[in-house]
């Protein structure tokens, strides 16, 4: 494997979350604009510095990333439009700390955020993709909840994983978001609530799903120098890795491609798995929460079941993952699920989290997980941040 340049030098600062609500008439180009007007008003920089810029959204169509410029007069000299889903949060990260390094940009916004209305969830998944428009949804697949259920049960007869296991994550999870203000979910959860919700999709429940909604992330990316001169508190890039289409041989997805590249991430970073003091994981399902238990070497494979079972997952316990509650709790604004796990790191390394925030935590990992087809995810990454000194 050849080895790749260091991200050393690379800042991420000013993470804003625009609040999520359950549907909205706004388009997702409000919800990015506001997204913008934040990231100018909190970190003092003129929207006319802003140089770079990338976009992630289900919902911008039939516009891109250089539509919004226009929209929203921009005038970057480095543009991406990051239509990876889930995976977009890393995904965007990567390029942006690639071309302040190559001094393509000097200070990159990078956005993602989507609206949600009544029936715009149901329209999106026709659409979704060749796969969903032509081999899925005409035959009465209804979305990832069965995708998900498919690939959920494959796990449970695989690995003898149990609902009860999943329901740690998802309750854990609940515990972490009734501290983030921004969470929709403001209840508690309980295990015997978990395994009594309404099946959705055998062996899916209602507890297991992401609530979809409208909302926006984003963060600006800059050169370290440049976050100390503006005196923006930040965290700084120890590592990245992505990878699509990993695994193609396995009949139903038990593997992601963070398994292929976990040795280079942790090698960039300098660091081990034991190194790490928190985890944003891609949570639209548990399942896909105990396989990157896995996956990123936190345990053998088959053995996450048995890892959430000895494990505490609130931000006060042994492993503290989605901090801020994850898409589970909080919502899923559309691609800006995969953003949410990037602004609570930021949060937790800048001592931004307020009662959530992870005690002493100095390295943090944040995954991404992206575009599902019938029996897995294409595209997956993952970061590890670390805390400026």
């Amino acid at each position: 494997m050849s080895r790749r340049a260091s991200y050393e030098g690379v800042a991420v600062a000013v993470p804003v979350t625009v609040p999520y609500v359950r549907y909205s008439t706004h388009g997702a180009h409000w919800f990015i604009g506001q997204a913008l007007e934040a990231l100018v008003r909190e970190s003092g920089i003129p929207k006319e510095q802003i140089d770079g810029l990338t976009v992630s959204s289900f919902s911008l169509g039939p516009d891109t990333a250089v539509g919004v410029t226009q929209h929203l007069g921009l005038s970057p000299r480095w543009l991406d439009h990051i239509p990876n889903g889930g995976a977009s949060g890393v995904m965007a990260l990567r390029r942006a700390a690639r071309a302040v390094q190559a001094g393509d940009a000097d200070v990159i916004a990078c956005v993602s955020a989507d609206t949600n209305h009544v029936d715009s969830f149901r329209l999106m998944l026709g659409g979704f993709s060749y796969f969903a428009r032509d081999a899925s949804y005409p035959y009465g697949s209804g979305g990832p909840n069965s995708i998900f259920a498919f690939i959920t049960a494959n796990y449970m007869r695989t690995y003898g994983a149990t609902r009860e296991d999943f329901g740690r994550i998802a309750v854990a999870q609940r515990a972490n978001a009734l501290k983030n203000p921004n969470a929709m979910f403001k209840k508690p959860l309980t295990l015997d609530e978990y395994m009594a919700a309404r099946p959705i999709s055998d062996p899916i429940h209602l507890f297991d799903c992401v609530m979809p909604c409208a909302g926006g992330e984003a963060f600006l990316v800059m050169r370290e120098e440049r976050a100390r001169e503006l005196g923006l508190p930040h965290a700084l890039v120890r590592g990245a890795i992505e990878r699509h289409n990993a695994y193609s041989d396995d009949p139903v997805m038990v593997r992601g491609g963070w398994r292929v590249d976990r040795d280079d991430l942790y090698a960039q970073a300098g660091s081990t798995p034991a190194d790490i003091d928190f985890v944003q994981t891609y949570d639209d399902y548990p399942v896909i929460v105990m396989m990157q238990f896995e996956d990123l070497g936190f345990c053998d494979k088959g053995a996450g079941p048995a890892f959430v079972r000895s494990r505490t997952l609130t931000h006060d316990g042994d492993f503290p993952n989605n901090t801020s509650g994850g898409q589970l709790s909080a919502g899923q604004a559309g691609a800006a699920g995969g953003f949410i796990g990037m602004t609570e790191a930021i949060r937790q390394l800048t001592g931004t989290a307020g009662d959530r925030g992870v005690p002493g935590a100095k390295l943090g990992l944040v995954t991404g997980f992206g575009m599902v087809t019938y029996d897995r995810c294409l595209c997956t990454g993952a970061v590890i941040l670390g805390k400026s000194s």
